[in-house]
Formats: C-alpha cells, structure tokens, sequence
C-alpha cells in the first residue's frame, strides 16, 4: 500500500480521517518518511486515484446508511475494521514486521478514540441522521483538532483566518444542529449530537497520536490500532445487546452489498489511491478530499436517499467547507511565521 506519511501541522486531518469513514485514515496521523522528489506519473493513474479518495470516501456515508439499516451498527463497524485491520496485519506479516509492547497499548488508546467512539457513534447515529447531515458535522472535525491541540500544548495563537474559520465553523454546525436536526424526525438532533461526540473523540485521537511520538512502521500501527478498535467496538456492541433478535439471515442484500462497497473500496481501493498520492503529492494537496467530501455525500443522499436538501443544509455546507478551509489556511500561516 506505500509508504505511509504523517501530516504537518499545517495539513487539515483527513476524513477520513476530519473522521473518515474509510476505517485505515489512522494512518494519515502515523509517521512515516516524506518523498523527496516526484517522478514522472501517469496522468490518468493520478486522475484515478483523486476520484477515487473525493468520490468512494464521499460516498461511504451513505453505504454505512445502508448497511446500518439491517445489521447492528455497532457490529458493522467492529466488522468493517476486523476485516481492513486483518488484511493489513497480513501485509504486515509478509513485510516481517513485528509489533512492539509500546505500539499495542498505543494502539488500545488511538482505537477506542478513533474507532470505538468516533466511528461507534457515526454508525449507531446513521440509523436516524441523514448521510448528509452526518458528513457536514464531521467535516467541522479540523477546528476541533486546532482548539483541542492548542489546549494541550497551552498555547494559543490565532490570526484572522483561523479566528474567522472557527466562528463559520460552530455557526454553520450550530445552524445543522439547530434547525436542520431538530426539525428532520425523532432521533435525529439526538443522533447528530452522537456524530459530533464522535467528531470530537476522533480529534482527540488525532491530537494524542500526534504527541504521543509513536515510533515504528505506519502499516502496522494501522493495523494494530484497526484490530484494536474493531474487538472494543465487538465487544461493546454484544454488551448492549445488539445480538437480540439479529441473524445473518435477517440481513438485507442491499445491508450486505454496502458492507462490502466499505470494506473493499472504502478501506483498500481509496486508502491504496490515498498513501499513492502521498508518496508523490503534498499531503495539503491529498487532503483537500476534506473539502469534497461532504458536497459529495449530500448530493448521494440526495439522489439516492430521498434526503432533502434545503436551503438550510445547502447554507450549512458552504459554511462548513469554508470554514475548513480558513482553518487549514490559518494554520498553515501559523507553521509559516514559525
């Protein structure tokens, strides 16, 4: 899958990481070395691997939709990173890397944050919240980052774009949340508060993999952290009870195909075209599927889904990415004046 690279400071967290649905985006906040050079690349391959990281990772809200609608969710994602976290361990295995005790309890820590809390609440939450509606909330996800980062280091220093971004950001999650969520059915403001609860515990992972200066092979820091996560989602999952009534018979074809489109294209077609791109691309260029996604998961819930969209979510997107992008501007004038 490549080499593996840990964003600056600069870089917005991907969604992905923001909390991607694609279960290996761990890997985006791992180290790794930094190509020096780009080669000569085939433009339809680089073509390609952009669609891929702005349309599949856009479109996994709306398949993890589908797949919550007949299997439990906490269940579908313990499932999801089993598989993406096994297949990477398997790779790790023929590269004949072997895990250290430090990189285990590390990887306890980023899975619970990360997979367990971030993406536990993002697929329980999808039962009643619109993909859409799931996708925006996230993508605030970088500003988060930013404030818990700044309050771990006890540092604060803001310039006009981070200040701006920040007050766009709350208001276009508060102007979801306030009018958008409570006015879309029951379950759903309770359900987009369980999507931002997750955001935040995904931000924390970040800011804690981030400080914690963990040392070691990216591919098997992924993989540990994926296992990690997918037994602590599993076991919760079967601690609430989601095996009550449920049987693999009761699972739609619709339920199945999306886990699969997950799994497959979510976590091994667009996380291969992703660290492809990092190998040969800045990592800002490769994140600005920070940007896309969300426009991509609101038009397929849209088309797909029935979800509306009003003028309300349609003033809540540009608010959202444009605040991400004032974020991901004022912190890199941040590492500039550094």
């Amino acid at each position: 899958m490549g080499t593996f690279l840990r964003l600056p400071p600069h870089a917005p967290p991907l969604l992905g990481e923001t909390m991607s649905t694609d279960s290996t985006a761990v890997v985006a906040d791992l180290p790794g070395p930094l190509a020096s050079a780009r080669p000569t690349l085939n433009r339809a391959a680089v073509i390609l691997a952009f669609l891929s990281i702005y349309l599949i990772w856009g479109s996994t809200y709306l398949a993890i939709r589908y797949a919550v609608e007949t299997i439990p969710p906490l269940y579908t994602a313990g499932l999801r990173h089993l598989i993406a976290g096994t297949i990477l361990l398997v790779w790790c295995l023929a590269k004949r890397l072997r895990p250290t005790w430090s990189q285990v309890r590390a990887s306890l820590i980023i899975g619970f944050f990360f997979f367990l809390i971030g993406h536990g609440t993002l697929h329980w939450a999808e039962q009643k919240v619109p993909s859409g509606l799931a996708s925006l909330l996230i993508a605030s996800e970088p500003i988060w980052v930013f404030l818990l980062s700044a309050a771990a280091a006890r540092r604060w220093r803001l310039n006009g774009a981070l200040l701006a971004g920040i007050l766009l950001g709350f208001g276009g999650v508060g102007l979801l949340m306030g009018r958008s969520a409570l006015n879309s059915g029951p379950g759903v403001f309770i359900g987009s508060l369980a999507v931002a609860l997750g955001a935040l515990s995904w931000s924390v992972g970040i800011v804690y993999s981030r400080r914690s200066h963990l040392s070691g092979h990216a591919l098997l820091l992924s993989a540990l952290s994926l296992l990690a996560g997918s037994f602590q989602l599993l076991l919760v999952g079967t601690a609430v009870g989601e095996y009550r009534g449920f049987s693999l018979a009761s699972i739609s074809l619709r339920s199945w195909l999306a886990l699969g489109y997950l799994i497959l294209f979510g976590s091994v077609v667009a996380f291969t075209a992703y660290n492809w791109l990092l190998e040969h691309y800045s990592p800002t260029l490769v994140a600005t599927h920070t940007y896309v996604n969300p426009i991509v998961a609101v038009l397929l819930g849209w088309l797909f889904a029935g979800e509306a969209v009003t003028l309300n979510v349609l003033l809540s997107t540009v608010m959202v990415i444009g605040a991400v992008m004032l974020v991901d501007r004022g912190m890199a004038r941040l590492q500039q004046s550094f």
